[in-house]
């Protein structure tokens, strides 16, 4: 079989669990410094020491003496399905444009809801499938990619399709957990009737989306200026009683209570948190909501980085991610979003591989299935190009990944 693979002699580094890892617990990893995988079928059947004898008949081997081998990276929070760039608003930001008033002045997501409608089905999967293989070089195996750029129906269903077509290629490189974020931002045929908007979303969108699988999780842009928490609550709450898992854009421009809409609804993840209060931090750890951190975009921003060695002290469970989009962060780079974490936000390596793994898999209900490197789990892996995962930040910025392994599938980076 293809999917039936041994690696053998490797440096085996992974958290363990089945779900997020909270506090201190981030910061411990299973360390197997000549260590065997065995995938049988794509799924792990035997992750521990070298075993003596005869290797098993029908398995691919991989000797992966002095390489670390790392459960495979889990970014869990992408718009990776655009059409149109913004490379002007970069400049206006540069020359202290603030995101707020790019928006106002019809820039921001509307400038590429525009470009997202204009686009073919075809245009936005061959773009978006660029993205996938520049992701899986540096390690990603699972990616969330969110739609967000339609507004509309027929748009955000283009974006949905996008991603399930993707996913359909048994051969892909990197599986896409899809999150439906209709609440983006308010389209202008809606201008001044955000309430209706949030009827249209609830009567007409989530039912369809549910109905035709086209998405896991319902997010909301629950910002000032955007949607209130009010708002952001009856529409998450109307997705959670369908079933899907539910997700916030949360305290990223102003302290907003975002945070605390997360916690009061048991919500997956809350993401960016720039500006999060305290009390939002204490309430997240408290319901086990993980703190997904984007410090690529407040780099691209120029906004001060969320707290996370604060919220891991507070015994949040963390998780980091790229936020990939045209406007804010034009950026899926692992290599900088791990440096920057490890050196402006203060999370030890152990914690940062801990977030782009298992946490990041839990922000995506999906702990059970991938994130570590477990017996039962798919066989997602990174394999690095030595012997010690602290060149990770230390080689900063670069790509250090030299193969990643997708169910058992070798994926060399050339």
């Amino acid at each position: 079989m293809d999917n039936n693979l041994l690696i053998i002699n490797a440096h085996i580094v992974t958290p363990v669990g089945s779900g997020a890892r909270k506090g201190k617990e981030m910061n411990e990893l299973l360390n197997i410094p000549c260590g065997t995988v065995e995938v049988t079928d794509g799924i792990i059947t035997y992750a521990g020491p070298n075993r003596k004898g005869k290797l098993p008949e029908g398995y691919k081997v991989l000797n992966a003496e002095n390489q670390i081998l790392l459960p495979g990276f889990v970014d869990s929070h992408t718009h990776l399905v655009f059409g149109g760039y913004r490379p002007e608003e970069f400049i206006w930001r540069m020359r202290g444009d603030s995101y707020m008033s790019i928006m106002e002045r019809g820039g921001g997501i509307v400038n590429t809801m525009k470009a997202t409608r204009e686009a073919s089905f075809h245009e936005l999967k061959e773009k978006a499938e660029k993205y996938i293989h520049a992701m899986s070089r540096m390690g990603v195996t699972t990616v969330e990619g969110k739609s967000g750029y339609g507004l509309d129906k027929e748009t955000e269903l283009k974006q949905l399709k996008v991603m399930a077509a993707i996913n359909r290629n048994p051969n892909r490189k990197v599986e896409i957990a899809s999150t439906f974020l209709g609440a983006h931002a308010l389209p202008p045929e809606y201008k001044d009737r955000e309430e209706r908007y949030i009827d249209f979303l609830i009567d007409e969108m989530l039912p369809y989306i549910r109905e035709n699988n086209l998405a896991e999780n319902c997010d909301v842009f629950c910002e000032k200026g955007v949607f209130t928490v009010e708002q952001s609550r009856r529409l998450l709450s109307a997705a959670k009683e369908m079933g899907y898992g539910i997700k916030i854009h949360a305290d990223e421009i102003v302290s907003f209570g975002g945070a605390e809409l997360a916690a009061e609804l048991h919500a997956l993840s809350a993401d960016h948190l720039l500006h999060v209060s305290d009390e939002g931090i204490r309430r997240m750890a408290e319901n086990n909501v993980v703190a997904t951190l984007l410090p690529l975009t407040a780099f691209t921003l120029r906004e001060p980085y969320a707290r996370g060695r604060e919220m891991i002290d507070a015994g949040c469970a963390v998780a980091l991610a790229t936020d990939l989009n045209p406007g804010s962060c034009f950026s899926g780079s692992i290599p900088l979003t791990i440096a920057l974490a490890c050196i402006y936000m203060k999370l030890s390596i152990e914690e940062t591989i801990t977030a782009l793994t298992l946490n990041g898999a839990a922000a995506l209900h999906r702990a059970d299935r991938i994130g570590s490197i477990e017996v039962g789990k798919q066989g997602d892996f990174v394999i690095l190009n030595s012997d010690n995962y602290h060149i990770l930040p230390y080689y900063v910025g670069m790509n250090c990944v030299i193969m990643t392994i997708k169910g058992g599938m070798l994926y060399p980076v050339a």
